[in-house]
């Protein structure tokens, strides 16, 4: 009888198996969350190989910084060979649903600058179509109000998460009840309302690989 594996372990198992991706000498992009975690951790038997990391949050950095890893500023960073970072929903198409953890702008931004994204996660993760996962859209705090009822007019259920503040001073709107079938065209449309800095979805620059946890092991599925 096989035993029982946690979700715990399959993210950690989708953590390890990104470090293949990392290479010697190079900067490593480093995202938010709890498989992130993970992946952070395991960077500690690789650090001596790598330059350093350039991290989405204060969360992360504080944790590399723990392990010993040297966090670079972006600014001073013109490209970076990997970013590794996890998802709240991932489709086959490798696009996503981010920021549960509101770290969803700086997480878009260092994905910008990678030449290659990894997305890790465990296999609950994985759906068919976006939209079950609230979609995280971080707003300008005097554009809250106005955000929200745009956002209604595309059909979703806008929430405030309370007591949330970003890294870069901002606040959240969850959007509940959205079905999401063109992730790119919704990206557009929501990143278009004045007062939005961006949302959750990662669909323009989704994924080039998806490192999945799951009892049987982990599964790499990578676009053409």
């Amino acid at each position: 009888m096989s035993q029982k594996i946690s979700q715990d372990e399959m993210k950690k198992a989708a953590a390890i198996e990104a470090l293949a991706f990392v290479k010697n000498n190079s900067i490593v992009g480093v995202g938010t969350g709890s498989t992130v975690n993970h992946f952070i951790d395991a960077l500690v038997d690789i650090k001596y190989k790598i330059a350093g990391a350039v991290s989405s949050s204060q969360e992360s950095t504080k944790r590399l910084k723990a392990h010993g890893i040297e966090v670079f500023d972006l600014n001073n960073i013109d490209t970076l060979d990997v970013y590794v970072d996890g998802a709240d929903e991932v489709t086959k198409h490798l696009h996503m649903i981010k920021g549960g953890g509101a770290a969803l702008t700086r997480e878009k931004i260092v994905a910008a600058v990678a030449k290659e994204f990894i997305c890790i996660a465990d296999e609950s993760k994985q759906v068919e179509v976006l939209g079950n996962f609230p979609l995280p859209v971080e707003v300008i705090p005097m554009a809250r109000s106005y955000v929200a009822r745009e956002l209604v007019k595309l059909g979703g259920d806008p929430e405030y998460r309370q007591g949330v503040v970003t890294d870069n001073g901002n606040v959240i709107l969850d959007v509940h009840n959205l079905e999401i079938t063109d992730p790119i065209a919704l990206e557009q449309s929501i990143n278009a309302i004045v007062g939005v800095v961006t949302n959750g979805l990662f669909a323009h620059r989704g994924a080039n690989t998806l490192i999945i946890g799951s009892p049987d092991g982990t599964k790499v599925i990578t676009l053409p």
